[in-house]
């Protein structure tokens, strides 16, 4: 059933848990104002009639009982069992976490022996009893459940009818449910035969047994072992811990008497034995008693002391065995480092913190402002820059906490926590996630718009792992979990709006797939065991069954101001010690203005507006300004005519709409679409009259860039098979010439393509020459060839470069030197064939705002200002991002919340 389905007056909330013997809901009783649990037949066995009668005699049977330690019913509703809510975990969940010590676990036994008792005394038998029908309340209650198998004496089945027995009645498709109860049942109940209430006295005592050792009496991999060890195996009591009192040792080997007539035979004897004081000395007292022969006074003092280390080693046991108790949640504001500043590029994650909790790792910016990877041990205060990670982005460590894991020009690289050289594993033009799984491999998602890939944390080939189904445009933000069999990984089917994502978990070995949970994204297994995940800017987390890959609770939300990128990764990192950092959304960057930028560093605004823009684009006269306009719900381009001040929405389409090329006579604009129905190039008059015209089919990720001086043909830059960006061009033409809306884009011819990443490719006022970037020398820097070529390759920049853009009034080409982020410029001659350009000198010493991939400029058609994104200037009332918030003790906070 979907949250939201109504039974009469119960509206169902969310999913708590499926069984054999039905699906349990959490519902609401709109009558009463309280919270209920619902349990339901699954509909592929609604019709069952066997099904339908024990649900029903479920309900007979409960209707019976009236005491406070069994769940009380509610009512029979549309074949649908109304019962009292239970919070708080099961026993098993309990027991899960280590053996109980005595003082805990007879108090809980006695409990479950009055429920027993009370319902034995009402001629009813369990049949079902064992620690995962056990809810143990918040105020340390015992809540006997699940009487779905219960049978009256009077009806009790003859012993050749082998479907008194539930595992026997289960069919063998429920392995899970006939393995957890064959390991509980008595040996009659085993073999089929009649069973009475002497059945419920051996699983009460295989229960105890479990309770006070921690470990199963019956331990087998299949249901046929377990009913053979239930029949015939040594059932091993020594594993009882040596601190269970004889009285109790004694009750467990009577309630597992495989003759029920030599079993204890009401479980009122199992309440008296549980509330009697130990009459009997333990096993070391043998020895004090053969010393109180010698002399009353040393005996005295023997006993005292014996006595008193007693205890001191049963309140040590006691202590080791108990579950630490819940520590309160620390909330602390981390400062980055002394003149540092987070790297505020909105595609990309900033903060990673190692597994053991002790160091942070950041992309920031310091005194000399260009990014880098630095990081911090909490306990100083001072953060260590490491060297060769200029322009990092997306830190992450590796599982021993020894390497970190990041991004930069065009690639994945690891360097050691303790510096030195950068480690290129492959090449990758735009990460979106990384993790480094304990098996030593990566996964990433490479670019926008492709699955997972897999790569060894020593380098090589990548190896693709998912592939896009039918409308889904993305795969990214994965995360290898524990034991390196599965990845959570975030899906979406839009370029935008990832609070409509999905979080899923894909099988390694057998390519599986399945949806986890349905609006969110940058899902992240906790060792706490629960799934946290982003909606907006909040931070939701729900139980998670690490051997089932599947949520056990429903989700509940935990932070409500978690910060994260427009690539739907989440501002957060956590440890396995419990630790958890993130940047809050509030402080996150929410945006900036579009400026104008001289030469001498004069600013102006241009766009007031705060919001995430990019891709700045002049129109050949310079009176009008594309750009792309990003939001929750994905992005459109927009153009403002600067004379009149008034910027208008120029597409509709879904998704994010970005890259917009004009025409050389300014009537139409070219761009990218990741609209989920219909993908790929278009064309659209920059009027706004007429709807966008369709270019290409989206198969190929094609990213558009410039037209050639008479507008008859594209260069864009195509990411290949090997998620590396090759340059293209293709012609295109008016079906009817001057009719701006009617374009065709002809076949596509690859102008450069390599082992190597090629993009940004432009084309040079005359037409004669083509300049882009490429990360051939290691390192991206701006080349120029000529078009359409053959002919030579001039390397432009120096210390990196992207961006190429040349001035349509002079022999200039600018770009953005990437070392410190602002504008340089090479005057160029050309001489037959060769093209030579001078040193490259500072155009403007201002610093642009770096947006990744995308550019974050364009000149002006006179050559003297740019429209850009300026890094200094935030919008007013955000300050510049120094602090991270530490949470300790999260672990325990989730377990407070979310159970």
């Amino acid at each position: 059933m979907q949250p939201g389905t109504r039974l009469g007056p119960y509206e169902v909330v969310a999913p708590l848990g499926a069984g054999g013997m039905g699906e349990v809901y959490r519902a609401r009783d709109s009558k009463l104002g309280r919270d209920v649990a619902i349990k339901i037949l699954p509909a592929a066995v609604g019709g069952d009639p066997e099904r339908l009668a024990r649900l029903q005699r479920e309900a007979q049977v409960l209707a019976s009982l009236n005491h406070s330690n069994i769940a009380h019913i509610y009512g029979l509703e549309e074949q649908a069992l109304v019962m009292e809510l239970v919070e708080g975990p099961t026993l098993a969940e309990r027991i899960a976490q280590g053996p109980m010590p005595v003082e805990e676990a007879l108090p809980l036994a006695r409990q479950i022996a009055e429920a027993l008792e009370y319902a034995h005394d009402k001629g009813i038998v369990h049949r079902d009893l064992k620690p995962a029908n056990i809810k143990l309340t918040r105020e340390g209650a015992v809540k006997v459940l699940d009487f779905g198998l219960a049978k009256a004496f009077s009806d009790d089945v003859t012993a050749g009818d082998i479907s008194a027995s539930p595992t026997l009645s289960l069919a063998a498709t429920r392995a899970g449910l006939i393995l957890g109860t064959a390991g509980y049942m008595a040996p009659e109940q085993a073999k089929g035969g009649s069973v009475d209430r002497r059945a419920d006295i051996w699983s009460f005592g295989v229960v105890l047994f479990e309770m006070l050792s921690g470990k199963r009496l019956i331990d087998e991999p299949t249901a046929s072992e377990a009913l053979a060890a239930v029949l015939k195996s040594e059932l091993n009591i020594g594993l009882l811990p040596p601190s269970t009192p004889p009285r109790i040792r004694r009750l467990v080997e009577r309630c597992l008497q495989r003759d029920p007539r030599q079993r204890l035979q009401a479980i009122g004897e199992a309440r008296i034995i549980l509330d009697s004081p130990e009459t009997e000395p333990t096993s070391a007292a043998p020895s004090v008693r053969h010393s109180a022969l010698r002399t009353p006074h040393s005996a005295t003092a023997a006993i005292v002391l014996l006595a008193i280390g007693f205890v001191a080693v049963a309140a040590i046991a006691w202590r080791a065995t108990r579950p630490a108790p819940l520590q309160p949640l620390m909330r602390l504001s981390v400062e980055v480092g002394a003149d540092a500043t987070l790297e505020r590029v909105r595609q990309n994650g900033l903060v990673a913190l190692s597994p053991d909790g002790t160091r942070l790792a950041v992309t920031f910016r310091g005194k000399g402002g260009r990014p880098l990877l630095g990081t911090r041990l909490l306990n100083q205060s001072a953060i260590t820059p490491l060297a060769n990670t200029e322009d990092a982005t997306t830190p992450f460590f590796s599982p021993d906490g020894q390497w970190i894991g990041f991004h930069a020009d065009g690639k994945l690289k690891k360097i050691s926590v303790d510096g030195g050289a950068a480690v290129t594993l492959c090449t990758v033009q735009a990460l979106r996630g990384a993790s480094w799984g304990d098996d030593g491999n990566i996964v990433f998602a490479a670019g926008a718009t492709e699955g997972l890939s897999r790569v060894s944390s020593d380098g090589g080939t990548p190896v693709p792992l998912t592939k896009l189904k039918d409308g889904e445009r993305t795969h990214r933000w994965p995360q290898v979990l524990p034991g390196s069999k599965a990845v959570l990984f975030t899906a979406h089917t839009g370029g935008g709006n990832y609070d409509q994502a999905n979080i899923e978990i894909f099988t390694l070995k057998t390519g599986e797939r399945k949806i986890l949970q349905r609006g969110g994204f940058s899902g992240q297994y906790l060792p706490s065991g629960h799934l946290v995940y982003l909606h907006q800017t909040t931070l939701f987390a729900a139980p998670f069954d690490l051997d089932r890959l599947a949520l056990t609770g429903a989700p509940v939300p935990i932070l409500e101001d978690a910060g994260s990128t427009t690539t739907a990764g989440g501002d957060f990192a956590f440890s396995k010690t419990g630790s958890f950092v993130y940047l809050s959304g509030r402080a996150a960057l929410s945006g900036w203005p579009i400026s104008w930028l001289d030469s001498t560093g004069k600013k102006q605004v241009l766009h007031a507006p705060v919001a995430l823009y990019f891709f700045p684009r002049l129109s050949p006269d310079g009176k009008r300004l594309a750009f792309s306009n990003a939001s929750s719900q994905g992005a459109d381009i927009w153009v403002k005519d600067l004379e009149r001040d008034t910027p208008s929405r120029l597409t509709f389409l879904g998704g994010t709409n970005n890259f917009p090329v004009w025409t050389p006579d300014g009537k139409a604009i070219v761009f990218k679409s990741q609209d989920p129905a219909n993908p790929g190039l278009y064309w659209i008059r920059s009027d706004g009259s007429g709807a966008a015209q369709r270019l290409t089919d989206g198969k190929s990720v094609d990213n558009p860039y410039s037209f050639s001086p008479d507008g008859k043909r594209l260069a864009f830059y195509r990411t290949s098979g090997n998620n590396l960006p090759d340059i293209w061009t293709a012609p295109i033409e008016l079906v009817n010439a001057g009719d701006p809306s009617q374009p065709r884009l002809g076949k596509a011819e690859l102008f450069l393509g390599s082992a190597f990443v090629e993009a940004d490719p432009v084309f040079s006022p005359d037409g004669r020459w083509l300049a882009y970037y490429s990360n051939e020398s290691g390192t991206a820097e701006v080349y120029v060839r000529p078009f359409p070529g053959p002919g030579g390759r001039w390397q432009i920049s120096t210390g990196g470069g992207r961006f190429p853009t040349w001035s349509r009034s002079g022999h200039e080409l600018l770009f953005e030197q990437l070392s410190n982020g602002n504008i340089q410029a090479v005057t160029y001659t050309i001489k037959g064939d060769t093209f030579a350009a001078s040193t490259p000198k500072v155009w403007s010493a201002v610093r642009l705002l770096s947006t990744g991939v995308n550019p974050n400029y364009d000149l002006a058609p006179d050559g003297k200002r740019i429209a850009t994104f300026l890094e200094s200037e935030n919008p007013e009332g955000q300050k510049a991002l120094t602090h991270l918030t530490l949470l300790l003790n999260f672990f325990d906070e989730l377990r407070r919340k979310s159970k």
